[in-house]
Formats: C-alpha cells, structure tokens, sequence
C-alpha cells in the first residue's frame, strides 16, 4: 500500500502477467501498452507517439531476451481507431532494416486499458 499526498492508502493494481514468456527458443510477449517503463503513465496523448512507446517496449523486451527486433515472427496491433493505421505504419517502418517486417496482423477494438489508442504483442526467436 502506498499513501497519497492526502495520507489516504491506496493499493497499487496487481500485475497478473509476465511481460514475456518463452517455450524452448520462441518469446511470447504480452501486450505492450505505451507507457514509459521510467513513469508508469501513457506516454502521450499523441497516437504516433503512441505507437512509437509501444514498440519501444517490444524491442525492450527483444534485447532483454538476448534477441533482436529482425528475430520477430509476429506482431499483433490493436488500434481503437483503424484512421490511425497509415501512422501506424508510418512509425512502424523506422524499427526494422532493409524492410525486413515480421508477419502482422491489425484490428480494430472498442477500448484498450488506460484510454491508450494502441497495444501491441509480439512473437520473437531467441
């Protein structure tokens, strides 16, 4: 429990998943929101920016793991609104040389937690 300026005690949400999980030499992340690991919050309420953090996560994660972001199998995005797509797009091809994309599917979804606009989750080799 941790206190507020106000004295109140406030519990801190449990976190009910691992960030990654591994079977043999395949990494299965969670999905990653865009919140700055240094923070805690969503980075902006900018979907680019968004989306940037998101990523940044998931390379995170990949280099945590021993990989690289050229070992992605498989990204999953979750976008609330599918007009963000060619942004998506936009941010996403700064992550990857010589056009060397991973498989990738998108959806569009009501919500996502914390009003975030984007969440991703990823299939690596280690």
């Amino acid at each position: 429990m941790d206190k507020t300026s106000t004295g109140f005690e406030v519990k801190k949400p449990e976190v009910l998943y691992a960030s990654a999980r591994s079977f043999e030499n395949i990494v299965f992340t969670s999905g990653q929101l865009p919140i700055d690991p240094i923070t805690g919050n969503i980075v902006a309420d900018n979907f680019a920016e968004q989306a940037r953090q998101s990523l940044s996560n998931i390379r995170n994660i990949v280099i945590n793991e021993g990989s690289c972001l050229n070992n992605l199998l498989k990204i999953n995005v979750l976008l609330t609104d599918m007009i963000n797509f060619p942004v998506f797009n936009e941010v996403y091809k700064n992550f990857f040389d010589d056009n060397e994309y991973p498989a990738r599917t998108a959806y569009q979804v009501v919500a996502l937690p914390r009003n975030a606009l984007v969440e991703i989750e990823a299939i690596f080799h280690k």
